[in-house]
């Protein structure tokens, strides 16, 4: 019987064509058989990898077309960069089994003269030919399978390119933070595009927040990146190309980009998988050097990039909101205003949550500036109290006779100036919450009488005749060491076992560093919104010298830097230039040698190591010398570590 002539109607045969992997080059038919990949000499794709499994999937053809299924492998299959059970394949998918890639192929006979490929679905036109060309980016990967398929005889550079991509899709499948993602997804770019920058920017509502920005080494870039074509890419799911900014009306007019020395940008979204997927935020990148030319090869394997960016993404942002939600859960969903996410402060707001619908005395202990007071409103607003007066005091900041009037009030003509009867803070605070801040300061002599107070229940007025009952529960704090305080004899011991029922303290910011960018994100928005300057955030850079800084005054000094920085800063995102010069000298000393800042930083300290060294130690006349401010110059040398060379 003759053989039937070929027809190009006939249905497509499909395949797998192995790109990368000890298999590679190798063409694998699908036909009516199940195709299996494993370590099993039974599978006609034998695989010997540490993550492939005895039998690790199949492939199967039906009616609808080849469904690949998932047989329980330990490490998992994945198409397209996401890890799946099962799925019907589409021509162009990638297929990802340890560390072998495929690329299935349904719309070509095998034997079937090639022809030339088609174009590109996601070209508008050719970016050589036109200033800017804007690209429609589908689901998941944006490679040409048609393309690609045509270039398998320049395997070597083929190979390179899709061992980058097979290296990053591994990686991203395994980080473990949102922030490391962004990292390696900016570092990952830089190997494929041309740019002198690239930056990753998540969406937040209508505004964008820089994830990450990465430079080529050697480079600098102070320009700003331009939010009107974030916003474009984002809401049009349109990649952007432009190879001459100058000469596009639209991203010439931009404000961020008129007069910089940018000439090509090149823009992807972030999108998360799915028919709807939301959108995650955008690949940012540029140039200024007039050799460099994005292409339609660069802007593929970028999106490829992102493809496999936007899966991981989501997962990510679902695991730290999990864990975000475990810990305001072992928290009890406390009402309170204090900003972070560590695990030190969590377990302190843990404590809150176990004592505050008790009624015991508590002791707030910490450094100053950690935020006792907002911890003492916490345990308020989450007590029976909470509907009742909160009532603060500071005991440093009164004499002996001033204090003792505020705490218990006086009569009327009780001592010169009492022209009349004052409530003190024991009966304002009456059925509420009584916080008595720096409780450390208070005089021996009225120690005695706090302590009656917190025995009895009762106060009694300066100048009164009878005692008056009072329902209050008292949270005291100090930075002070009070057992020391004990030993020297000027605080009473008893007093202290009576505010000590429970005690809390509160971790300095340097030993909870991962809560840093919170607060300065917060405090840098606040002091933004109310002195109508706008800045988006924070510069990687600014928010990598924040972090190195130690705050001896904690939260306080960083609430404190923000706003000076708010006020000082001539950019869209916050830079180390807006920061207070101690957060910049510590910032340069942990840097590479040979910036700017650490330049300057090891010029002052050859300056101060002279003038200690002429003033023989001295500090007061070396700050004499300098016309420095005594305390300022111990600052100094503490901040440039020199401490352990000149003591006072």
């Amino acid at each position: 019987m003759p053989t039937p002539a070929s027809d190009s109607t006939a249905p497509p045969n499909p395949r797998l064509a192995a790109v990368a992997g000890p298999r590679e080059g190798e063409v694998f038919e699908i036909g009516k058989d199940p195709l299996g990949i494993g370590r099993q000499s039974s599978n006609r794709i034998q695989l010997f990898h540490e993550s492939v499994s005895r039998r690790h999937c199949t492939l199967l053809r039906t009616e609808e077309g080849s469904r690949l299924r998932d047989l329980d492998s330990l490490c998992g299959t994945f198409v397209n960069g996401v890890p799946v059970s099962e799925k019907l394949l589409e021509h162009g998918d990638f297929l990802k089994v340890g560390d072998s890639l495929f690329l299935y192929l349904s719309r070509r006979e095998e034997g079937e003269a090639r022809t030339a490929p088609t174009a590109n679905p996601f070209l508008d036109r050719d970016p050589e030919v036109g200033s800017t060309v804007e690209f429609s980016v589908r689901q998941g990967f944006a490679l040409d399978a048609d393309t690609l398929q045509a270039s398998l005889e320049d395997r070597d550079r083929l190979a390179r390119q899709l061992s980058a991509l097979l290296r990053f899709s591994t990686e991203a499948h395994t980080l473990e933070t949102t922030e490391a993602l962004f990292r390696r997804l900016a570092e990952h770019a830089l190997e494929i595009v041309p740019a002198q920058r690239v930056a990753v920017l998540t969406a937040e509502g209508e505004d964008f927040h820089l994830a990450h920005s990465a430079l080529r080494e050697g480079q600098e870039s102070a320009h700003r990146l331009s939010r009107t074509l974030c916003r474009r890419v984002l809401d049009q799911r349109v990649a952007v190309l432009c190879n001459d900014v100058a000469a596009d009306p639209e991203l010439a007019s931009a404000e961020s980009l008129d007069g910089s020395a940018v000439r090509s940008v090149l823009c992807l979204p972030l999108v998360a998988p799915g028919p709807a997927g939301a959108a995650l935020g955008v690949i940012y990148a540029d140039t200024g050097e007039k050799r460099a030319r994005f292409d339609k090869n660069h802007l593929e394997w970028l999106a490829a990039a992102a493809g496999v960016a936007g899966p991981a993404l989501q997962h990510l942002r679902r695991t730290e909101a999990l864990q975000a939600e475990n810990r305001r859960f072992r928290s009890t969903q406390l009402d309170h205003d204090i900003v972070g996410e560590s695990p030190a402060l969590a377990r302190v707001l843990g404590l809150v949550a176990r004592v505050a619908p008790s009624d015991l005395t508590v002791l707030v202990l910490g450094e100053s500036g950690t935020g006792k007071e907002l911890l003492a409103q916490a345990i308020h607003r989450n007590s029976p109290r909470a509907e009742q007066p909160f009532v603060a005091v500071n005991c440093a900041t009164l004499s002996e006779t001033l204090l003792e009037s505020e705490l218990f009030g006086h009569e009327k003509g009780a001592f010169t100036g009492a022209v009349g009867r004052k409530l003190g803070h024991f009966e304002l605070a009456h059925h509420g919450t009584l916080f008595l801040d720096e409780v450390g300061e208070i005089p021996v002599a009225l120690q005695a009488r706090l302590l009656r107070a917190l025995e009895n229940r009762e106060i009694q007025r300066v100048g009164g005749a009878r005692p008056l009952p009072v329902d209050v529960r008292v949270v005291a704090a100090t930075n002070r060491n009070l057992e020391e305080a004990i030993r020297q004899g000027t605080f009473r011991e008893d007093l202290y076992h009576r505010l000590n029922v429970f005690s809390l303290t509160l971790p300095p910011l340097r030993e909870r560093r991962e809560d840093i960018p919170l607060l300065a994100r917060h405090f840098l928005a606040r002091s933004a919104q109310r002195l109508h300057r706008p800045i988006s955030g924070l510069s990687p850079q600014a928010s990598a010298a924040l972090v190195a800084y130690d705050w001896p005054g904690n939260v306080r000094e960083l609430r404190n830097a923000m706003e000076r920085a708010v006020v000082l800063a001539t950019e869209e995102w916050l830079l180390p230039e807006d920061l207070p010069e101690a957060v910049l000298e510590t910032a340069a000393d942990a840097a590479p040698e040979g910036g700017y800042h650490e330049a300057v930083t090891e010029a002052k300290r050859r300056i101060l190591r002279a003038a200690l060294q002429t003033a023989d130690g001295s500090f007061s006349a070396a700050a004499e010398a300098l016309g420095l401010n005594r305390t300022y110059l111990h600052r100094l040398v503490s901040n440039l570590g020199l401490r352990d060379a000149f003591e006072s």
